[in-house]
C-alpha cells in the first residue's frame, strides 16, 4: 500500500521528467530550424515533404491524406503544399481515376530537398546528442522507443 508522500514524490518526478521532455523537445525544434534554415523550408514543410516521399510515386496523397496523417486541418496543408510548390519541391497534379481529385507528388527538387533535409536533421540529431557516450545514446534509445512504443490509454 502506497503513502501519500510516495504519491506525492512520484508525482514531483514525473512533473519534472515532463518539464524536461518539453524543454528537449523545443530545443530539438530550433535546432532542427537553425539547420533547416539554409534550406529555405520550415520544420512543418519538411515534414509534409517526407510524408508525400513515403508514399511512393504511384499513388501520391490526397491533400486530405497529408492533412490526417498530419492530424492538422486541411486548409494547413493548403498553406504547406503552396510554399513547397512555389520553392518548386511538390506539384498538385489531376487524380486519373477522378480529375476532381488534387494529389501532390514530388518534384526532383523536392526529392533533392529531402536529401540535404535529412543530412540537416542529422547535423541537428548530432548537436544534441554530442555530450552523450554511445552507451549512454543506446540507452537513451532503448528508453525512447519505451515510451513511443506504449500502447495510448486515452486519446488527445
Amino acid at each position: 500500500m502506497s503513502t501519500g508522500s510516495e504519491t506525492d514524490t512520484r508525482d514531483s518526478t514525473d512533473g519534472v521528467l515532463a518539464e524536461q521532455l518539453l524543454r528537449l523537445t523545443r530545443r530539438l525544434h530550433r535546432i532542427q530550424k537553425h539547420h533547416m534554415e539554409p534550406l529555405g523550408i520550415t520544420p512543418a514543410q519538411g515534414r509534409l515533404l517526407r510524408l508525400v516521399s513515403h508514399y511512393g510515386g504511384d499513388r501520391p496523397p490526397r491533400m486530405a491524406d497529408l492533412a490526417t496523417r498530419l492530424e492538422v486541418v486541411p486548409r494547413a496543408v493548403t498553406t504547406l503544399v503552396d510554399g513547397l510548390e512555389a520553392a518548386d519541391c511538390v506539384r498538385r497534379v489531376p487524380d486519373p481515376a477522378n480529375r476532381r481529385v488534387i494529389r501532390i507528388e514530388l518534384t526532383e527538387t523536392g526529392r533533392a530537398t529531402l536529401r540535404r533535409l535529412r543530412n540537416a536533421r542529422t547535423d541537428a540529431a548530432e548537436e544534441i546528442l554530442a555530450p552523450l557516450t554511445a552507451g549512454q545514446r543506446e540507452v537513451l534509445g532503448g528508453l525512447l522507443n519505451a515510451l513511443t512504443d506504449a500502447p495510448a490509454e486515452r486519446r488527445c
